[in-house]
């Protein structure tokens, strides 16, 4: 019997379970970051020194900003997953796009939205 070309019906099925449960938990962690972008605190620096008010509203500044790229990443992150379903669903998910061999499984259950095997991604650098 020759190599595998493609993970099994079950395999598959078993993914699909671990990306929706990645992409469910991905979902909260962006509405956080969403939130956190989008809070105007109530706890304001009205009743203090003026270069206390100055360096907090530095900080949030800068906190804001951060939260921001996070929930770009997070989004990015979201997208991949959703496109790894798509891949489920035509039954060519784990198949590496460069050298059209099986991905580990080792490495889907890291990185389950891989579209390159080991040696493909280390070939890259």
């Amino acid at each position: 019997m020759g190599e595998k070309t493609r993970y099994s019906d079950d395999e598959l099925a078993e993914f699909k379970q671990l990306i929706l449960s990645k992409i469910k938990k991905a979902t909260l962690d962006y509405e956080v970051l969403k939130n956190t972008i989008n809070h105007s605190d109530t706890n304001d620096t009205e009743d203090t020194s003026p270069t206390f008010k100055v360096m907090e509203e530095g900080a949030n500044v800068m906190s804001r900003e951060e939260a921001g790229r996070l929930a770009q990443r997070q989004q990015k992150f979201i997208q991949h997953l959703e496109l790894a379903l798509i891949r489920i669903e035509n039954k060519t998910y784990g198949i590496c796009r460069v050298t059209d061999k099986l991905i580990s499984k080792a490495r889907l259950l890291a990185v389950p939205h891989a579209t390159l095997s080991i040696e493909a991604k280390l070939q890259q650098k």
